[in-house]
């Protein structure tokens, strides 16, 4: 079979690498040339991802039988719909379910016209006379969130980003002058976490929980980035996180979908939730409309070995094997590899030489992002995030072992998150979910009615498909 993926970083990379190993033939649109996209693909078209006329000309001029879209853009700037107009089955929910991303305040309007819990409290003002009040009545820390795409880098937490909210005022008034809208939200307390999930016109199929590293710097410091690593658990849950919480989680995510369907909005692709784990249980930070990045890589990285360009075709068509989501019982742990001052003031252009034959040897796999070919086993770094290493074993720290010593056949000026994946990491992030529960304590249930009867069971292991 024929796909064209849209996109070029290393998540892309990723969703080409499982096709390629279901035997499908590759097409590359994107407004880069990466090097691990571009050995596999068939031919490639360089244009921005948001460009719909061209992706569509590209498809039907290269006979692409079907299209996954990688990047948060093209899916709000409605390429998915021009692609299915053109009767090519598309990965990715079109520009009005894509929303859920695009326009956080439309989320948090749609979830509270439908009841659906686990959002934390927020206020949105809709202009700047309207700032200053807002923030002087809002009586717990806050964050400062653009409700348009930024990347993942728009968000001020405070005490993070800011400490005087005068600075949040500033920040928030900058928004509304460009035209744009911005949320104040409580700022929660806890772990956060990513919960994927394949959404079918039959029922929701979740994917292993994976957590994020957003801040550039160890110890969660420093400014907000894309995500400089990530980490998964065998048993498909979190150190920190059990069946129960997943499963509530798992809820909202039906309820969202019900929620947009129930408005006329069909969603079809993947949603992503972005949780944290409180006191309370856990609570929706935002979602997002397509695979994470780097959360995607270590899910589609554990597939276990079958048709992945069956199952994207399951999900694009609505007609899909429920036995195909299958994932492997191992931990993974990611590591990018970024540009020095990524995250603040970032230094481009550096080489990097790296021996891939030899990082595979430490049972690791390298994904490409933001690089360009330099040469023989050399590419330059661009502004963004360069590698993703992505290692498998048995246990979490034993994964982000193998992506340290695969470091060593990395050459160059680079930065690198070491903490992440490590003992001392998982050991600080249980003990700061047992610091948030009082001795006896238990996290409140979330409201029967928005969590029914029904609602998904707990379970030791990997989540069952869970039906509409």
């Amino acid at each position: 079979m024929r796909w064209l993926i849209v996109g070029g970083g290393a998540r892309e990379h990723a969703i080409a690498l499982a096709l390629a190993r279901a035997g499908a033939e590759l097409l590359v649109a994107s407004p880069n040339a990466n090097p691990g996209l571009e050995r596999l693909a068939k031919a490639s078209l360089r244009c921005e991802a948001t460009d719909a006329e061209r992706i569509v000309a590209f498809a039907r001029s290269q006979s692409a039988q079907a299209v996954a879209i990688g990047p948060e853009a093209p899916l709000a700037a409605g390429v998915a719909d021009a692609l299915r107009a053109a009767e090519i089955p598309t990965v990715g929910p079109g520009k009005d379910g894509a929303r859920i991303e695009s326009s956080k305040l439309f989320c948090r309007e749609l979830l509270a016209r439908h009841g659906v819990a686990g959002q934390p409290r927020w206020v949105a003002p809709a202009s700047v006379e309207e700032v200053d009040a807002q923030l002087a009545a809002f009586d717990r820390p806050l964050v400062v969130k653009p409700s348009a795409l930024t990347a993942g880098k728009g968000v001020w937490v405070e005490g993070s980003d800011f400490t005087d909210r005068k600075d949040a005022a500033i920040y928030a008034k900058s928004i509304l002058v460009q035209g744009g809208r911005v949320l104040f939200e409580e700022k929660l307390d806890g772990e956060e976490f990513s919960l994927m999930a394949f959404v079918t016109d039959a029922g929701i199929f979740p994917m292993p929980v994976v957590q994020d590293f957003k801040r550039a710097q160890e110890g969660d410091l420093g400014g907000n980035t894309g995500g400089m690593g990530s980490y998964s658990q065998r048993d498909h849950l979190l150190p920190f996180l059990p069946a129960t919480d997943r499963d509530r989680a798992l809820g909202i995510l039906m309820r969202s979908v019900d929620a947009l369907r129930a408005e006329g909005v069909p969603y079809r692709g993947i949603l992503y939730g972005g949780f944290m784990l409180t006191a309370d249980g856990p609570k929706l930070l935002e979602f997002n409309a397509r695979f994470g990045d780097p959360e995607g890589i270590n899910a589609v990285g554990l597939y276990e070995p079958g048709d992945f360009s069956e199952l994207l075709l399951g999900v694009a068509t609505g007609r899909v094997d429920p036995n195909l989501f299958q994932f492997r019982l191992r931990s993974t742990v990611l590591k990018y590899v970024v540009p020095p001052g990524y995250g603040s003031r970032v230094q481009s252009g550096g080489l990097l030489t790296l021996d891939e034959p030899a990082i595979e040897e430490e049972g690791v796999h390298v994904l490409f992002g933001s690089v360009e070919a330099a040469g023989p086993g050399t590419v330059r770094l661009g502004s963004s995030r360069g590698l993703a290493l992505l290692g498998e074993a048995s246990a979490i720290h034993e994964a982000g072992t193998r992506v340290e010593a695969a470091l060593a056949h990395v050459h160059g000026t680079y930065y690198v998150r070491h903490d992440i994946g490590t003992k001392d990491d998982l050991a600080r992030r249980r003990e700061h979910m047992r610091s948030l529960l009082a001795p006896g304590a238990k996290p409140s249930p979330l409201p029967l009615s928005v969590a029914p009867a029904d609602a998904p069971p707990s379970s030791a292991g990997p989540p069952e498909q869970l039906a509409h």
